[in-house]
């Protein structure tokens, strides 16, 4: 070195400039974005699946999404990994936004290692895991890989349990959305099963815990991986699947429009968008919607559409349980989150899934300051030795215990029938509903007209003349007496008897006038709710 002055020493042999250094970063970078190589991405495509940066662009609003972490690298020897060493390591990590809302992103990247997840993949998981806590805003994962990396042994199963206790400790203090984009086997499935909601891709995503070659070594039964765990599976029987799209883009799209209907964390109400449909509102198509005679099906689709803002909602599980409705909606531009049976379903009847699916909706909704709106029409729990040994007792417990814990604004509105134990649990004002309106078409009693006449007076019908006249006579006084539309409203059950076409009218009012409600809960680490 040669020292020219007192200020200043040049190298005989100088570094790199910044200006190389920089040029050197931004083709680190590009080849962060390229991937593994252009194989690997036609392979990808020819999956029917998009790269993990091509899935980012269309689930984040474009130029906001900021890696970190982008050059993390395993640590692992042994199995030829030492010589596999691709910057990354199989996932990418950050933060975005959606219309302008921040989101922690994390995305498996199946063209390195199969997505699998080792120590260092599991560990960028964790950062972001823990950001997004941090924040308190949500956290997205698009779920693209094939479970614990094998070479790296327990190292991943123990990441996995990383996310799991970072899941439970996030739940119900910021939305958790879980996006399934290819397979996700053993162990893995638990982490989506553990957020809050569950998106699936028909053809191209599975869950399960043990695969198609274990189910067959084990019970001799041969399956596809789509027949095992597919996403028609997990929307229709297990119920594990919230939303099921035929392609990415449309699931990525739902993903943004559930984002805008959730507060970033539950020490916020969720966003407000303004809306040109008034609250007040008359509802003239209701009158023709819903017929008078308790026993007759119709759409409470058509119902909620009918009533929210400009006829959307966004409905969960909507081919799980059918017999009960679970949406997020709008009415006068504030979220609601609404429960409904469903007569064109099983006659809207509550059994174990309903019960569970709307029990889980109801708790969601509670954690993030979501009020709810109660649409009963429900002729009571399904009878029958199925339901008795499955726990329906059980299961109906875990609504009526999400009910009562909820401290949100709650409004039930008994459109027609509501009998039974199924009445109460439907968030009666019994259980701690706020308010309570009924159409003029509701019928609120132990139990059917019919059926409670042939208990009452079954000496009386036994011994008439014409026992079928005597029957029918009486079953007419019963209802007469016990089941008029105003019966409950004479007692204090419910605060009022509506015109259906008011019905937005009066949920508008009634949710401005409980917005400001809060709750005194007592000291306890957390309830006890049924298994």
């Amino acid at each position: 070195m040669t020292l020219l002055d007192d200020r200043k020493v040049v190298a005989e042999d100088p570094p790199a400039s910044m200006r190389g250094r920089v040029a050197e970063l931004d083709r680190m970078r590009g080849r962060l974005a390229d991937g593994p190589g252009a194989r690997a991405t036609e392979a990808q495509h020819a999956r029917g699946k998009l790269t993990v940066h091509e899935r980012l662009e269309i689930l984040l609003d474009p130029g906001s999404f900021t890696e970190i972490e982008g050059f993390r690298r395993h640590r692992a020897t042994g199995f030829g990994m030492e010589q596999r060493r691709p910057y990354g390591d199989g996932v990418v990590t950050g933060w975005g936004t959606i219309d302008g809302r921040r989101v922690f992103v994390y995305a498996h990247d199946f063209r390195v290692f199969g997505g699998s997840l080792g120590e260092a993949h599991a560990q960028k998981i964790h950062k972001v895991m823990d950001l997004a806590y941090a924040a308190r805003a949500p956290l997205i994962s698009l779920n693209d890989g094939a479970g614990a990396r094998i070479q790296e042994g327990v190292t991943g199963l123990a990441g996995y349990g990383g996310i799991f206790q970072r899941t439970v400790r996030a739940s119900g203090v910021i939305p958790q959305i879980s996006v399934m984009l290819g397979p996700c086997a053993g162990g893995a499935s638990y982490a989506p099963a553990l957020t809050d909601v569950v998106f699936m891709v028909r053809e191209t995503s599975q869950m399960f815990i043990t695969g198609p070659d274990v189910v067959e070594a084990v019970t001799g039964e041969r399956i596809s991986q789509d027949g095992l765990g597919g996403a028609d599976v997990h929307a229709t029987r297990s119920g594990v699947a919230t939303f099921v799209h035929d392609d990415e883009t449309s699931c990525l799209e739902d993903v943004r429009y559930l984002v805008s209907l959730l507060p970033a964390s539950n020490l916020e109400s969720p966003p407000v968008a303004p809306t040109l449909d008034p609250p007040d509102r008359r509802c003239e198509a209701l009158l023709d919607i819903v017929p008078a005679e308790a026993g007759r099906p119709y759409d409470m689709r058509e119902v909620v559409g009918e009533i929210v803002d400009d006829g959307e909602f966004l409905e969960f599980s909507e081919r799980w349980a059918a017999n009960v409705i679970c949406a997020l909606a709008r009415i006068d531009g504030h979220v609601v989150g609404v429960i409904a049976n469903q007569p064109m379903s099983m006659a809207g009847v509550l059994d174990i899934h309903a019960s569970e699916k709307a029990a889980r909706f109801v708790q969601m909704c509670d954690a993030f300051n979501i009020p709810l709106v109660t649409f009963v029409d429900v002729p009571g729990f399904l009878p029958g030795t199925d339901q008795e040994h499955g726990g329906v007792i059980r299961h109906g417990a875990k609504l009526l215990h999400a009910y009562c814990a909820a401290t949100v604004p709650r409004i039930q509105m008994i459109v027609r029938k509501a009998y039974g134990g199924a009445y109460i649990v439907m968030d009666s004002r019994s259980i701690g509903a706020d308010l309570s309106f009924a159409w003029p078409t509701n019928e609120i009693a132990v139990m059917g007209a019919d059926a409670a006449a042939n208990v009452i007076f079954r000496k009386e019908i036994a011994a008439a003349a014409e026992p079928e006249t005597t029957r029918a006579k009486l079953i007419d006084e019963y209802r007469a007496e016990l089941m008029h539309p105003y019966y409950a409203v004479e007692r204090g059950l419910v605060d009022d008897v509506i015109d259906p076409r008011d019905t937005r009218r009066v949920l508008a009012g009634a949710l401005a006038t409980l917005r400001g409600k809060q709750a005194v809960l007592p000291h306890r680490k957390h309830a006890n709710p049924p298994a």
